[in-house]
């Protein structure tokens, strides 16, 4: 079509020609870029996918990687200067986190981060909300912002207590199952190693924890680790005295030549004896835990209920 045509199509009107002109350069324009950025998030999909994704220009000068860029820098520091420290106090931080499960190599880290976080952030708030209740001006504020932030300082250590002691139960109650099952291996004639692998898989529905311990064990003597090594790492990680009072008997059980299947059936029954003891113990101590609720909740109702016509009486007079 020629340039006479087009103008006598639209009543040879200049300017209704160059905005027809305009709209189709702007448009080709926008589904050009539209194109290019189809592509580009295709193929930064596709890095992302076989772990080739590098941050962008975008996302280097964006706030969410500074943050993150700072919080990679304050972990390294305090890992480096404080969780990398061969002192007594750390040895015993490390054994804390690995009793309760926590593995992270950073893990002290963490702990200390949020240890001062926790103080910091909980002083401050008791700062800003005690105003609220007319406390500003009070002897006692600087003592409540203080306690805030002695309560926040401890809070990662009560976490740590209440986890480790939540994994130890479950680890004591499924310890004498894990020896019934290696007698009934090694009675089926699998050696101390296949047994633990074998019971290890056994175990992960009931007791995932000591399932997971169990499995860390096989993985260290399969990289070379004695067994007396690994069962000894292994009660340490349990934190469990009977754990490591297993580990004591496989070793004198091989350096004696004696029976493993023997020594664990007399383990195994010395076990089930233990949980019957505690059980008995928890039982014979029902009655003194329940004496407080029965003579702060129950009694009182009764008392009430007993004497409340009498005091009726009293007060009407009809005896």
């Amino acid at each position: 079509m020629h340039a006479s045509n087009i103008l006598g199509l639209f009543g040879d009107s200049l300017t209704t020609t160059m905005r027809l002109l305009i709209f189709l350069c702007a448009g080709t324009l926008a589904f050009a870029a539209m194109i290019g950025v189809t592509t580009r998030e295709a193929v930064r999909r596709r890095a992302a996918g076989v772990g080739l994704n590098r941050n962008s220009s975008i996302n280097r000068r964006s706030l969410r990687y500074s943050g993150l860029k700072a919080a990679r820098k304050l972990i390294d520091y305090t890992t480096k200067h404080y969780s990398s420290a061969d002192t007594k106090d750390m040895k015993m931080l490390r054994n804390r986190l690995v009793q309760a499960g926590i593995y992270n190599a950073h893990a002290a880290a963490y702990f200390f981060i949020a240890r001062t976080a926790l103080a910091v952030g909980l002083a401050v708030v008791f700062f800003f909300v005690l105003p609220m209740f007319h406390m500003a001006g009070k002897s006692s504020f600087w003592l409540f912002v203080m306690a805030g932030g002695l309560c926040g300082y401890l809070m990662p250590s009560l976490y740590l207590d209440r986890r480790i002691k939540a994994r130890r139960q479950e680890h004591r109650t499924g310890l004498p199952d894990l020896m019934d099952l290696l007698v009934v291996c090694a009675d089926a004639g699998l050696a101390i190693e296949a047994a633990l692998d074998r019971v290890g898989r056994e175990l992960a529905d009931a007791f995932p924890s000591l399932a997971a311990n169990i499995h860390m064990a096989n993985l260290e003597i399969r990289a070379g680790r004695t067994m007396t090594d690994a069962l000894e790492h292994l009660g340490d990680r349990l934190g469990l005295e009977e754990a490591r009072a297993f580990a004591v008997l496989i070793h004198q059980s091989e350096e004696l030549g004696s029976s493993i299947g023997d020594a664990l059936r007399v383990y195994s029954e010395d076990m089930r004896h233990k949980r019957l003891s505690r059980a008995e113990e928890k039982a014979y101590a029902l009655p003194a835990k329940l004496a407080v609720p029965m003579i702060t909740c129950i009694f009182p109702v009764l008392f009430v209920v007993i004497l409340c016509p009498v005091i009726v009486r009293m007060v009407t007079g009809n005896w």
